[in-house]
């Protein structure tokens, strides 16, 4: 199939007039300039890669609109977390799967052609394993191909309560595993879905609060022994109070620890990494770990700003993630990651290093690369070789109405309204969007209004 785009961003920058040819894998053969030959598929307006999602729990997106009420007691992520759990001690597997579909599609429609989903819900209620004990694994994999969306599939090691060795309480006995148990269903699910295209099965220490130096240790030698290049994520530094009980168990800050005791490469990515010193700011760009940066979460939850122009200075590289998914768009999260680091610093244009640089074209470049470096999978770029996931643009949207393609980055970034300025999604050159409508919007709809009602979070 041959696609041709009015505009299409290459890595290069914008170009015009380019074709867009995929294969039969859903990759792209061959990207280049020229007149549309007879029979292209032309294309409604610019097309620029589809966006990775680096950090999703797809369950979360239940509680939209359902912690915002003051307890009156000094609200924080910790209160927050009890809200969570109430909502984990409810859900079942047709809840599950239906939450993560709907929450899933929306990501599509909103510009996420990938998602790395953070999966740590194993076991049913009470704390029974399932059987297979990757039951809730698999049902993510399934809301995925509902969806239409790329998926990298993270499973959770969680083994205790905070660094001083607290059992899990009974509203994290869903959350428990050991390592034995996360490699052995990694194994099962790399047999069962490791050659499909568009899946991407890695591994995800929860944080160091909930996984012992030795577990932690144990679950790295086998997944590298499992598969060499797959993705590691993990929670790092995300509150002032996990630094603190960090260094008060461990005798060192989490990221000066990760980095004196975990092999960190380009394999692993560091989900928020919001409170960091200069020293393991450092260590974390040389390393060329992603930094799997949430914005509308870290805001929502009162994280605190992730120090962005020091980290891009040492040739960092990061990505974003909507994590708790009150939002689906990726636009959104880079300007949210902007505005901040304008209130933290009191200056403006903070992404962009350099004298003439466009600040929207850097946000949505580094956030291309880090997001496809976390997923482990290639995609982030129109470019031969990769897979053919790309989103086309409504000319006539307020981002782009009247501009010259220099500044349509800075303008989609950087404009909000109600109305999105995507029209089609591509994932694997299939259109999974057409005229801003998801192929199976209704379905999915449907099916997760009837498990909110369930849950008695429903009209």
């Amino acid at each position: 199939m041959i696609f041709h785009a009015p505009h299409a961003l290459l890595p290069e920058g914008w170009r015009r007039d380019v074709l867009l040819e995929v294969g039969p894998s859903g990759d792209f053969v061959s990207v280049s300039r020229g007149a549309a030959p007879a029979g292209a598929w032309a294309l409604a307006g610019p097309v620029l890669p589809g966006f990775t999602n680096l950090h999703s729990h797809a369950f979360q997106r239940a509680l939209l609109g359902r912690t915002q009420i003051a307890s009156g007691s000094g609200d924080s992520f910790w209160t927050w977390r009890e809200a969570m759990y109430g909502l984990v001690a409810a859900l079942d597997e047709e809840d599950y799967l239906a939450i993560a579909a709907q929450n899933f599609a929306e990501l599509v429609r909103g510009g996420y052609t990938t998602v790395c989903e953070f999966h740590y819900l194993h076991r049913g209620a009470g704390g029974v394993l399932t059987e297979p004990p990757e039951r809730y694994a698999r049902l993510l994999v399934e809301a995925a191909r509902d969806a239409g969306i790329a998926l990298t599939l993270l499973p959770v090691l969680y083994m205790r309560g905070d660094f001083a060795g607290q059992p899990l309480s009974s509203s994290q006995e869903r959350f428990r595993g050991t390592p034995e148990m996360i490699l052995r269903g990694l194994e099962a699910l790399r047999s069962e879905f490791g050659g499909a295209s568009g899946c991407r099965i890695g591994v995800a220490p929860h944080s160091l609060r909930a996984v012992p130096p030795a577990a932690l240790q144990e679950l790295i030698a086998g997944v590298s022994a499992l598969d060499a290049g797959a993705p590691i994520h993990i929670h790092v530094a995300e509150q002032q109070r996990e630094v603190e009980d960090c260094i008060g168990a461990l005798g060192q800050r989490p990221v000066a620890w990760l980095f004196d005791h975990m092999p960190v490469d380009q394999r692993w990515c560091l989900v928020h990494a919001t409170h960091l010193a200069g020293a393991e700011r450092e260590l974390l760009a040389r390393s060329g770990a992603v930094a799997g940066l949430c914005p509308s979460t870290e805001g929502d939850l009162g994280d605190g700003f992730f120090p962005l122009r020091e980290f891009l200075k040492d040739g960092g590289c990061f990505g974003i993630g909507s994590d708790s998914n009150l939002g689906a768009d990726p636009f959104e999260e880079l300007r949210w990651l902007e505005y901040g680091q304008r209130l933290r610093i009191e200056g403006r244009n903070v992404a962009a290093l350099d004298a003439g640089q466009s600040t929207g074209a850097m946000l949505v470049q580094k956030a291309h690369a880090g997001g496809a470096r976390a997923a482990g999978q290639p995609v982030g770029a129109l470019q031969v070789g990769k897979r053919a996931d790309f989103l086309v643009l409504n000319p006539a949207h307020r981002a782009l109405l009247g501009l010259s393609p220099e500044h349509w980055l800075d303008a989609l970034v950087f404009s909000s309204g109600a109305e999105s300025p995507i029209t089609d999604v591509y994932v694997a050159g299939h259109a999974v969007v057409r005229e801003g409508r998801h192929q199976r919007e209704k379905m999915i709809a449907q099916r997760f209004a009837k498990r909110m009602a369930r849950l008695g979070l429903g009209a």
